[in-house]
C-alpha cells in the first residue's frame, strides 16, 4: 500500500491548483496573449525596439505563467494516476518513484506559487541597487563588496543581466559606493524584499589582534522607472556635474569628464552614473535613476500618509537591520522580519537568497489578507 503521507500530498497539491486556476484566470490570460500577438504582427511594431522588447518581455511572462499551471496539472494528473493503478495493484517496484515525482512536484509548485506573489505594479520592473556601507572603514566598505558579489551571483543563477552604474571603490578594499541595474522579468519584485540594512558578525581580516567585528551595509532598492510615469522633473530644480570617472573601466577613465553627478535641488537626492563612456548616456541613466528614487519617494510619502491614518508606525532608521550574518563565533543568517535562517553561510553568500525572498514575499501576503 501507499504510503499515506503521499495520498495527503497529493490531495494537497490537487486543492492548490485548484485554487490557482481560479486565481489565474486562464481565459483572461489567452486573451491577453492573442492580444499581445496582433501588436506583435503589426508592420510598425519594431520602429520603437526597446517598447517592442517590453512587449515580448510581457507576453512572454503571461505565456509562461499558463504554460507552468498546465504542466503542473499534467504532472499532478500522472502522479495521481501513477499513485492509483500502484495502489490498486499493489507494485511497490513505483512507490518511490511516484514520491520523488509528489515531492518534485510540490518544489515546482511552490516556485510557482512564489512566481505570482509578484502582482504589485511595478514588481516585473528591472531593479535599480545601492550598497552604502556604514561607518567601520575598511571593514565596512570590504562587507559592501562581498553583498555586492552576493546580489550579483543570485542575478546570474536567475539570467538575469547586472550593469553597474555607478562604483566608488574602497580606499583599501571594498567599495564605499555601488549602484546596480538589475535587468530581468521580475527583478524588483524580488529585491525589494532586501531593501534595508544587513549586518554581519566576524573575526575581521583586517585587524592585526583578530578581534570580532561588527559591520553594517544599507542596501536600497527602487524599480527603474520609464519616463511615461507620473512624476515631474523641473529644469530648474536640477544641478548637473560632469567629472572624471573613477574605478574600472577601460582606457577612457580619466580621460574626459563622461561621469554625470545631478542633485534635485527640492528634495536633496543626488544620484551619479559612470557606467557609459558618453556623457549624454550617463545622464539619461541618471535621470532614469532619478526619476526612480523620485517616484519611490512619492509611493513612500502616500504609505506614510496611511500608516498615519491607521495609527501605524515604521521604523526605517539605519539601526533597524533587517539581516544579520554571523561568520563567528558560529555560522548563521537570520532574517529578522521572518525568522529565515540558515547555517550555511557559503550558500547564502554564493547567491542563494531565494529562501529569504520566498519567506517575505509569503510574510507580506499573510499580513495584507489578516
Amino acid at each position: 500500500m501507499i504510503d499515506p503521507s503521499i495520498k495527503h500530498d497529493l490531495r494537497e497539491i490537487a486543492s492548490k491548483l485548484t485554487n490557482l486556476r481560479g486565481s489565474l484566470d486562464l481565459g483572461l490570460k489567452q486573451e491577453m496573449i492573442a492580444n499581445f500577438e496582433e501588436k506583435m504582427s503589426a508592420p510598425d511594431f519594431w520602429d520603437d525596439n526597446e517598447r517592442a522588447q517590453g512587449v515580448i518581455a510581457e507576453m512572454n511572462a503571461v505565456k509562461s505563467s499558463v504554460d507552468k499551471y498546465e504542466g503542473l496539472q499534467q504532472e499532478y494528473d500522472d502522479a495521481s494516476m501513477m499513485a492509483e493503478l500502484a495502489d490498486e495493484e499493489g507494485d511497490e517496484s513505483l512507490f518511490d518513484e511516484i514520491a520523488e515525482s509528489v515531492k518534485s512536484l510540490k518544489k515546482k509548485l511552490e516556485d510557482f506559487e512564489l512566481d505570482l506573489l509578484l502582482n504589485q505594479p511595478y514588481d516585473k520592473l528591472n531593479a535599480i541597487l545601492e550598497l552604502h556601507p556604514g561607518a567601520g572603514g575598511t571593514e565596512s566598505q570590504d562587507w559592501g563588496q562581498m553583498l555586492l558579489r552576493m546580489y550579483t551571483r543570485w542575478a546570474e543563477k536567475r539570467g538575469f543581466k547586472v550593469e553597474v552604474m555607478d562604483y566608488l571603490p574602497g580606499d583599501e578594499a571594498g567599495i564605499k559606493s555601488v549602484t546596480l541595474l538589475i535587468k530581468g522579468f521580475n527583478a524588483y519584485g524580488y529585491l525589494k524584499t532586501e531593501k534595508g540594512v544587513h549586518r554581519l558578525v566576524r573575526i575581521s581580516p583586517f585587524d592585526s589582534s583578530g578581534r570580532r567585528h561588527t559591520s553594517f551595509v544599507s542596501c536600497d532598492v527602487v524599480p527603474e522607472i520609464t519616463e511615461d510615469a507620473e512624476v515631474e522633473i523641473r529644469t530648474e530644480d536640477l544641478k548637473i556635474d560632469t567629472y572624471r570617472a573613477s574605478g574600472a573601466g577601460g582606457q577612457h577613465i580619466n580621460t574626459t569628464d563622461s561621469a554625470v553627478r545631478i542633485t534635485h535641488l527640492p528634495t536633496g537626492i543626488v544620484v551619479t552614473c559612470q557606467n557609459e563612456r558618453s556623457q549624454i548616456k550617463n545622464r539619461e541613466q541618471a535621470m532614469t535613476m532619478l526619476r526612480s528614487k523620485l517616484y519611490e519617494r512619492k509611493i513612500e510619502e502616500q504609505q506614510k500618509e496611511l500608516d498615519e491614518i491607521r495609527g501605524e508606525q515604521s521604523d526605517i532608521a539605519w539601526g533597524s537591520q533587517i539581516r544579520s550574518y554571523v561568520f563567528h563565533p558560529y555560522s548563521m543568517v537570520k532574517d529578522h522580519r521572518t525568522s529565515v535562517e540558515t547555517g550555511n553561510v557559503g550558500a547564502v553568500m554564493d547567491g542563494d537568497l531565494d529562501p529569504f525572498i520566498d519567506g517575505y514575499l509569503r510574510s507580506q501576503i499573510k499580513v495584507d489578507t489578516e
